[in-house]
């Protein structure tokens, strides 16, 4: 047990580290934040609703710049102010928003903020480890190594979380008749508007699926959900 020591302490401030992030997340996003009231979103927001049986989907701005779409650790979607400035220019359509309120409101329903939670405080234990003992046999390097393994292991259940997002999210845009095209050509919308800020880093180690993976994912799942219909 006296063994365990270190390593239930290192889960304990790992789990505490978490949750002070999550709380700090928490009170930025309500600061920085404001209801969604352009009618144009709100209207396909509430078709989605309607497909889900529930009251209302409630979407925020996030007073920030970067064009981005997010679910709070609290469940809440939040859209950047920069992205629905991309609607007001008629450089993204209101169903494209649609798209990405639909990939958040996946990330809710299936639960990865809670996944996430527990992830985030698992890649902490396991950095600290494999750098404790990495950095016995190959000092200096070591702990870069388990930075980098640990990083590239965070990377892939990222990948997977948003793979099952789209899943979610094509699932509903075809339930609620909006169609699955608003999210494949923001997918190729995307990669302009953020600069591609992932060009050259390998694939192993980025939190998000290449837009052509993402595209072909969807493009198979309405294969799989639509030809029935189509028999």
């Amino acid at each position: 047990m006296i063994r365990l020591l270190p390593f239930l302490a290192l889960i304990a401030y790992a789990f505490l580290a978490m949750r002070f992030s999550v709380w700090r997340t928490k009170r930025m996003l309500a600061e920085k934040s404001q209801p969604l009231t352009d009618p144009a979103i709100t209207r396909l927001a509430d078709r989605m609703a309607s497909a889900l049986d529930i009251p209302k989907i409630t979407v925020n701005v996030l007073d920030t710049d970067p064009v981005n779409g997010l679910a709070g650790p609290d469940g809440r979607i939040y859209l950047t102010r920069g992205f629905v400035a991309k609607k007001m220019q008629g450089e993204v359509t209101p169903e494209e928003l649609a798209s990405v309120i639909a990939h958040e409101m996946g990330h809710v329903a299936l639960g990865h903020m809670r996944r996430r939670m527990i992830d985030f405080t698992g890649q902490n234990a396991v950095f600290v480890l494999l750098a404790a003992f990495l950095g016995r046999f190959i000092p200096i390097i070591g702990p870069m190594l388990a930075n980098t393994l640990s990083s590239a292991l965070m990377a892939r259940l990222s990948r997977r979380d948003e793979f099952e997002a789209d899943a979610y999210a094509t699932a509903l845009l075809i339930k609620s008749g909006i169609g699955t095209g608003p999210q494949k050509s923001l997918f190729r919308k995307l990669d302009a508007m953020t600069g591609n800020r992932a060009a050259g880093a390998p694939a192993w180690l980025l939190s998000h699926p290449g837009t052509a993976d993402r595209i072909a994912a969807i493009e198979a799942n309405e294969r799989k959900w639509l030809a029935p219909r189509l028999e």
